[in-house]
């Protein structure tokens, strides 16, 4: 007799194979919990959650279930940023400096925010000594992201900002608006949208969250590589184990590179803004000329702190066939997390896909989880 499906949620008859794909994962225990979304132009038509919260599959993951997000996050923080641009209040071709007056400081006065928000800035770490709890202090990392050098010359390549895109992003957010980027994610976007979502997670949410299960140990040779490689440099300031990601310091800190709180349904409902033209509900985010930006260009090649062919826009990733073939050409711009998880807007379809999950798969950019269900919604609209 076969067991009953842990799936729950609703999809359009057309999208069956993107249903029956996530009820094999799920059944097989190639998942643990996940939920997904696809939002065509503002209709939820596929909304599906399942599995189970915990490793011991004692707890379901329901419906309210949200989970650490990992760079999923970082979808949040570059749409923050762009509202403060839309609204006039930010300029993403002027100097950090403008801003944030001590970002200036060794050699960095030409940096722009729009080489932060492309990972070009040179600064996609701490210098050693660092250490997870040093994130945690956000004025005393942030302070020492300003003081540093960088590690390449601003502009020239990007360098993933692994675990301090949101440090950087998030203290030019507070010197434009005044509010912390936590503040600002909740005030501006999660809440006129009602929108699951926070960075941290408050204490009396932390009995629904999924905890991480890490993936298998990357064999990453770093002695080979020698202390001055800037994957090195940048995957060691700080290294993070995914376990920290279930502690109660996690969640109490501010870290917008990496510890949003969300599922499939919040990531949906805040960056289909992208995707339906700036505006979600009667709620306007942005505009055209704003969402435009995302699509300038500003780095393609092997990316200094990922070893990995990538290619950025403002804010956002863009596809790359020969990284991720799954993620068709087109006007589309995406970003996911470590694991797997996976934020994609296609503004041709006005479409928004997203994929969390507890269970962390192997690899730094997308899964087979993650392809499986993306290649599932394109045959879908084929």
């Amino acid at each position: 007799m076969s067991l009953p499906s842990r799936v729950h949620g609703t999809a359009d008859a057309r999208f069956a194979g993107v249903r029956a794909a996530f009820e094999q994962n799920i059944e097989s225990g190639e998942e643990l919990g996940a939920s997904l979304v696809l939002d065509l132009d503002g209709d939820r038509v596929v909304d599906l959650w399942g599995g189970f919260r915990d490793e011991a599959r004692t707890t379901p993951w329901d419906e309210d279930t949200i989970t650490n997000v990992w760079s999923s996050t970082k979808t949040v923080t570059s749409l923050a940023a762009l509202v403060l641009a839309e609204r006039g209040a930010l300029d993403v071709h002027a100097p950090v400096a403008d801003y944030w007056p001590e970002f200036a400081a060794n050699g960095k006065e030409g940096v722009l925010v729009r080489h932060l928000l492309s990972h070009t800035s040179g600064v996609s770490g701490l210098e050693q000594p660092a250490t997870v709890e040093d994130l945690y202090d956000l004025a005393g990392s942030t302070a020492r992201f300003a003081a540093q050098a960088p590690w390449w010359e601003p502009g020239t390549a990007s360098g993933y900002h692994a675990t301090n895109f949101g440090h950087l992003i998030g203290e030019v957010v507070r010197r434009v608006s005044g509010k912390s980027l936590k503040q600002f994610v909740a005030d501006e976007l999660a809440g006129p949208l009602g929108a699951d979502f926070q960075l941290g997670a408050a204490e009396a949410d932390w009995h629904r969250i999924a905890d991480v299960v890490p993936p298998p140990a990357a064999k990453l040779d770093f002695a080979a590589l020698g202390p001055d490689n800037v994957m090195v440099k940048t995957l060691s300031g700080p290294a993070v184990d995914p376990r920290s990601a279930n502690t109660a310091e996690w969640r109490r800190a501010e870290l917008g590179a990496v510890n949003g709180h969300g599922n499939a349904r919040s990531l949906a409902r805040l960056l289909s803004a992208i995707a339906r033209g700036g505006t979600v509900d009667g709620v306007r985010l942005l505009g055209q000329d704003t969402i435009d930006l995302i699509f300038d260009e500003q780095a393609n090649g092997v990316d200094l702190g990922l070893s990995i062919p990538l290619r950025w826009g403002i804010g956002f990733g863009l596809p790359r066939q020969d990284v991720l073939p799954w993620i068709p050409d087109g006007r589309i711009c995406f970003w996911g997390g470590w694991g797997g998880s996976m934020v994609i807007m296609d503004l041709e379809r006005r479409m928004t896909l997203t994929y969390m999950m507890n269970r962390m798969a192997p690899g730094i950019i997308g899964s087979d989880r993650s392809a499986a269900y993306t290649k599932a919604v394109y045959d879908a609209l084929s």
